[in-house]
């Protein structure tokens, strides 16, 4: 079982970080409730490092790659572009197929910008049968995957600012 005790995750060394680095926080409006949580940790997480960071809203968990990708395209031109973005979302199983459905779309979509884009795309969505499992993802046993998904960001950030130091 993924739990946080059986992470590193929260040992983060900074001083590989850009002074000016710049996180795009791409969340859904749907599951509110769970996803402001994730937003909270995520940007406590952010906040605590000093790092810049502009959240953005789309209706619905299939339409983030399409809020990424479109931030990205927009701020292509004014060197505005953030070094890394972070997906929030809150998929949780129903009687039907939609659920795969949508998992599947928004987990290809993250794949796809990760290999499309010079930055990463965190992916920081629950994908839960309930809404109790959400709750145990917000501090319980499971972490708080808005902290998590935020450190995540700024990991990769550092790893690309230490490879690109090497040439």
């Amino acid at each position: 079982m993924a739990e946080i005790t059986n992470s590193n995750l929260y040992q983060l060394n900074t001083g590989t970080l850009p002074k000016d680095a710049c996180v795009i926080i791409v969340r859904t409006e749907w599951n509110a409730a769970v996803v402001d949580k994730l937003e909270e940790g995520c940007t406590r997480i952010l906040k605590a490092h000093h790092i810049t960071y502009k959240v953005i809203t789309v209706p619905g968990a299939f339409e983030v790659p399409f809020g990424i990708s479109a931030y990205w395209k927009a701020n292509q031109q004014d060197g505005m572009q953030p070094d890394a973005f972070i997906a929030l979302a809150c998929v949780v199983r129903g009687g039907t197929p939609h659920f795969d459905y949508v998992c599947k779309g928004i987990t290809d979509g993250i794949v796809q910008l990760n290999l499309m884009l010079p930055v990463p795309s965190v992916f920081g969505v629950l994908t839960v049968d309930t809404n109790e499992q959400a709750e145990e993802r917000l501090g319980g046993a499971h972490g708080h995957k808005g902290e998590e998904a935020a450190l995540t960001a700024l990991k990769m950030i550092a790893l690309k600012a230490s490879l690109n130091s090497d040439f």
